[in-house]
């Protein structure tokens, strides 16, 4: 019998041990992780996404456990451990998700982390708690003593008679009667009240603009059968790829999508419905909010850190069960996830512009796919990728049984330019709805009260001195204002060239619309909402709520005046210089040219009183332009589509677009050099390099772009992330502001 040979043991280093690798919060992109560390018993349980207290050399950092293992290439003796847990952090899935987006989007693992992770995370916040305080009740003693005549002092005996209403907080106590803790120390040293330390919620302050409805309304047929649809929907496995929800403006989209939501929490899952712009679309966040009650939570950043920090834990422990906000609320930590809904799907703000810069519509279909969920996307104006990609439900007219709004298209070409920006049809109807009490939204999509100063006797023009712009002419505040650096400097009376004194200001924005309107319609009321006006927390619900209470008046402003708003008094919608956004040099300038008119043109006649729409315009002919007046996104779409086609943009191929800057144009040339020759190597067949190309100089910096289009977008991303990774690594791109766009919008 053969001897039998003696186990073979294995190294230490790859016994079974409690290993968590450790992903640092930190942004900087020479710090490659994640790192290992050994678990102690005295941590406790450690899953993926605990947030913890690491040492890091010398240092203490934030990191987040993105893996759990048993071994290590790291002997156990020589692995450090955390210090110590810092919260609970999040979902496995949510991890995967955040580091998915670091890898789609050429970011580092940090800030692709940072979005999934609870607010605060990572940057001194993580020690943000529950809001708690002390709830004082009135005991019977307290009773007794009130109405026995026992000797209370005056303060006592007033915070007890607040407290027969019911609890109160030390806080609300001290607001409504100016009871302070010593009052309520005594009283509870005598028996005569109860203190208790509870959680306070802090709420999100209301955003609903005009009334909502509590009971859901009869649906149409339409509507009915796209609910049926969509429900049908909810256990297809393909149903993550999205359902593509196609219906004219004023159809009654968010009662389809708040009759799914429903069905959907009748199975007991959660749901995510995703708006462009939380100021923009109040009207829906407080239909959620009305039908679903505490349900629903709120996530976006014009919450206070607190709110935010409530609201986000409320979702995380299974309190609310629905998510409304913009395109961060696709984070949102919900188990159990059935629906993620994105309404107005073809806006662009869904797109982050900051690092990294992801778009939540992609975002929310891996989340989609990962979760088994269903993916809607809602729109009057569906992006061409939308439109090809997806299978489309239709609602193709509007609830109430009226027709869409007559487009009156007004050619500016043969206008007199003694008229001014607004054209005798405009002023007509305008004065029409003053003299009948009604409602109309004026649209000028450029801020200020003129978009160019010029001297008439020399021809000097005032351009910014940081960036090669024109100075915009604000009249509120007497100051040219660059709207790129926000470099601002008084409104000159002559010129410095020749000292005249015949300056012009050429063109409109808003602020002159504005004037003339009100000078013209008085004493009819003008509201404007453009990013001025609006800045600040509450701007734009301020600015609707006052346009909403009046009988008749008239909101002018920018394209913000276009986003899902529902005032059925608005009989009249005009655009001026609608053609406006077909000036740039972007392959996107006729859909968004399209999607703005067709937007704006859909907040007129969503009542019995009808309404019309007139475009004011140079291009009477372009696609974009006549489309959107027939109301006819298929016949618009199928021309972009084909165009696309044959120029070979998306959705038949993928863009990455990288840009440069520098504070020295030779530095940012050389750079911009040296990229494009190493992408040249490294992207893969089927992929094009164009540029680099001149940008402006922007905020003192010169700029340079260079853009990859690829019909191989898994291995096209891979080669740029790892060129610019390799690049960074070498420090052959010091002093150079890099930045990497995937799907640039």
């Amino acid at each position: 019998m053969a001897t039998p040979r003696p186990p073979v043991r294995k190294p230490a280093y790859l016994q079974p041990v409690s290993i968590a690798r450790v992903e640092p919060l930190t942004t900087a992109r020479a710090l490659r992780g994640p790192f290992d560390y050994l678990i102690p018993e005295r941590l406790g349980e450690i899953a993926v996404g605990t947030v913890l207290e690491v040492p890091f050399g010398r240092r203490r950092i934030t990191g987040v456990v993105v893996e759990l293992a048993e071994t290590s290439e790291v002997p156990p003796e020589k692995l450090a451990e955390p210090i110590r847990v810092l919260g609970t952090g999040t979902t496995e899935e949510l991890i995967d998700l955040g580091r998915w987006i670091a890898t789609e989007y050429c970011s580092t693992p940090a800030r692709g982390l940072g979005l999934v992770l609870p607010p605060g995370t990572g940057t001194g916040g993580e020690r943000t708690r529950f809001r708690i305080e002390k709830l004082s009740s009135i005991t019977a003693a307290g009773r007794e003593a009130l109405e026995g005549g026992a000797r209370l002092g005056a303060k006592q005996e007033l915070a007890l008679q607040q407290l027969l209403e019911g609890d109160l907080t030390g806080r609300q106590l001290a607001a409504r009667a100016g009871i302070d803790s010593s009052t309520l120390k005594r009283l509870e040293d005598r028996g005569l009240i109860e203190r208790r330390q509870v959680n306070v919620r802090r709420r999100p302050d209301g955003a609903g603009v005009g009334a909502a409805a509590a009971q859901a309304p009869n649906l149409t047929e339409a509507q009915q059968a796209a609910v049926t649809g969509l429900v049908g929907r909810l256990d297809d496995p393909r149903s993550g790829e999205g359902v593509l929800l196609a219906g004219v403006t004023g159809s009654g989209k968010t009662e389809v999508y708040l009759a799914v939501v429903e069905a959907v929490l009748a199975r007991g899952e959660t749901a995510i419905v995703l708006v462009p712009e939380i100021g923009l679309t109040p009207q829906a966040v407080g239909r959620f909010q009305a039908r679903l009650g505490d349900r629903v939570a709120v996530l976006h950043s014009a919450l206070t850190a607190g709110q935010r920090f409530d609201e986000w834990q409320r979702l995380k422990s299974g309190e609310a069960t629905v998510c409304v906000g913009p395109r961060s609320a696709v984070f949102a930590p919900l188990e159990n996830l059935g629906l993620i809904v994105i309404d107005e799907e073809h806006d662009p703000s869904y797109k982050q512009e900051g690092d990294p810069r992801y778009d939540a519509r992609e975002v929310a279909r891996r989340r989609a796919l990962a979760t088994g969920s269903l993916l809607v996307l809602g729109t009057a104006t569906p992006r061409p990728e939308s439109w090809e990609r997806l299978e489309r439900i239709d609602l193709p007219a509007r609830v109430d049984g009226q027709g869409m709004p007559p487009v009156e298209l007004v050619d500016m070409r043969e206008a007199d330019p003694r008229q001014g920006p607004i054209h005798r049809r405009t002023w007509e109807a305008l004065a029409e709805v003053r003299n009948k009490g009604e409602k109309a939204i004026v649209m000028i999509n450029r801020r200020g009260f003129a978009p160019w100063l010029t001297c008439r006797t020399c021809g000097h023009h005032w351009g910014c001195p940081n960036c090669d712009v024109s100075l915009i002419v604000h009249r509120e505040s007497d100051q040219l204002i660059c709207h790129h650096c926000n470099h601002a400097e008084p409104l000159p009376r002559r010129c410095p060239e020749c000292g005249g004194t015949t300056l012009s200001q050429t063109g409109a924005g808003t602020q002159r619309i504005e004037r003339l309107l009100a000078e013209e319609l008085a004493p009819m009321p003008v509201f404007r909402l453009d990013a001025d006006t609006s800045a600040g927390p509450g701007g734009h619900a301020r600015i609707l709520s006052a346009f909403d209470r009046e009988s008749s008046a008239i909101l002018v402003g920018t394209q913000m005046v276009a986003k899902g708003h529902d005032f059925p008094e608005v009989t009249l919608a005009a655009i001026l210089d609608a053609d406006a956004t077909l000036r740039f040099p972007d392959f996107r300038a006729e859909e968004r040219t399209f999607s703005l008119v067709t937007q704006l043109a859909g907040r007129s006649g969503r009542s019995r009183a009808g309404g019309r729409v007139i475009v004011q315009t140079l291009a009477p002919g372009n696609p974009s332009i006549s489309h959107a007046a027939t109301h006819d996104s298929a016949g618009f779409l199928a021309g972009e589509l084909e165009r696309r086609r044959e120029l070979g943009y998306p959705p038949f191929s993928h863009l990455i677009r990288i840009q440069l800057a520098a504070e020295a144009e030779p530095e940012v040339e050389r750079a911009a050099n040296l990229v494009a020759a190493r992408l040249d190597q490294a992207l893969p067949a089927g992929a094009e390099l164009l540029g680099p190309a001149p940008m402006f100089r922007a905020r003192n910096r010169y700029r340079r772009r260079l853009l990859v289009r690829s019909t191989t977008r898994a291995d096209s991303i891979e080669a740029v992330h790892r060129t610019i990774e390799n690049l960074l690594a070498d420090r052959s791109l010091n002093k150079i502001t890099l930045a990497i766009d995937v799907d640039p919008q």
